[in-house]
């Protein structure tokens, strides 16, 4: 380990030191991309603002095509449009955070759904405040939201916003700030726009086809790791599994470095910024996954179902909420024996 100050940094390529006015350049080939310092795992732009850091030799950066979802913009159509859709995905995720935020670690009354979900007025009025300015924005785009189900006069549409208020209720009414806002934005079926929100700590992760994801506006990236023996691994509870997906889950469980719990969608966050490698879930319905999407894909993980097929829903009037088991890494190749030990048909 060497002692190396802030004009000081290895190139991923060829380790040598890299001159500080080279960092600081507009046009710099270096400029914008990340490492990951193996002492901590903690992804630092390069550019770091603390004086001096202890850093290895051995860091991983990965190359900016592969920080990309692969979808190229011009061929979509919409590409003057998705500044746009950002915006109102900001002031969404802003309608819904002043909701919480007064209601998180309050007295409320706590009801069950069906399913024996459980559900608060919290959840209600984020979900209404932000149909309110999607109606007002778009109103020829259809909603669907966790609380409330289809709002469109028609039958489908070609722009379908897929929200969940409170992804990770039971956190949400425990006081545990680790549940999220879940904004998905679908052309055609597929999503284009992805929010991750948690508005107790106002940190919001936001993914857009064709670019980087970022987090409160600063890029971010997943971590290399090839080899499920180095792997941290997030679910939100193993009580969730059962059956053929509880021993499934084992199987990749007894593989992994350290088996963590307990965070819902912000595992996924996580995993976008480079803190955990990857994630393995149960039975989530739509809402819970779509604006996952863009956000791993565009920090360049990979995100399926358990047998390796992209995750999609045709959101409609007629639509069924049905239940995927998601499986998401910050590493192809991780993916990969993810779903080799999973062995899901």
């Amino acid at each position: 380990m060497s002692m190396f100050t802030r004009s000081q940094i290895l190139h991923h390529n060829n380790p040598k030191i890299i001159p500080s006015s080279l960092l600081n350049s507009p046009n710099s080939i270096y400029s914008n991309r990340s490492v990951r310092f193996l002492d901590n795992h903690s992804p630092l732009p390069l550019e770091f603002t603390a004086p001096q850091r202890r850093i290895s030799a051995s860091f991983i950066m990965r190359p900016d095509n592969h920080l990309l979802n692969g979808i190229e913009t011009v061929q979509l159509g919409f590409e003057d449009q998705l500044n746009r859709f950002v915006d109102v995905g900001n002031e969404l995720a802003d309608a819904s955070g002043a909701v919480i935020r007064t209601y998180f670690r309050k007295s409320f009354e706590i009801l069950d759904k069906d399913d024996l979900s459980p559900v608060t007025i919290a959840d209600r009025e984020a979900e209404e405040s932000m149909v309110s300015i999607i109606l007002d924005n778009f109103p020829s785009h259809a909603i669907f939201g966790e609380e409330n189900g289809w709002r469109c006069k028609e039958k489908s549409a070609d722009y379908v916003w897929v929200l969940d208020p409170i992804d990770g209720t039971k956190s949400f009414i425990t006081g545990k700030p680790l549940f999220g806002t879940l904004i998905a934005l679908l052309y055609k079926g597929k999503p284009i726009l992805g929010i991750i929100d948690q508005p107790v700590l106002r940190e919001r992760w936001i993914g857009v086809t064709g670019s980087r994801t970022t987090l409160n506006g600063k890029e971010v990236s997943t971590r290399a790791c090839e080899k499920l023996s180095q792997s941290y691994l997030y679910t939100t509870s193993p009580h969730l599994f059962s059956g053929d997906a509880e021993e499934a889950f084992a199987r990749v469980r007894s593989k992994v470095k350290v088996p963590l719990y307990g965070c819902d969608c912000y595992a996924y966050a996580l995993l976008a910024s480079g803190f955990v490698d990857l994630v393995i879930e149960s039975g989530l319905k739509p809402y819970d996954f779509l604006s996952l999407i863009p956000v791993i894909e565009g920090a360049g993980g990979v995100i399926t179902d358990w047998s390796g097929h992209q995750l999609c829903w045709e959101a409609s009037s007629d639509s069924k909420v049905t239940s995927f088991n998601v499986v998401a890494a910050g590493d192809k190749q991780l993916h990969q024996l993810a779903l080799d030990s999973l062995e899901w048909q």
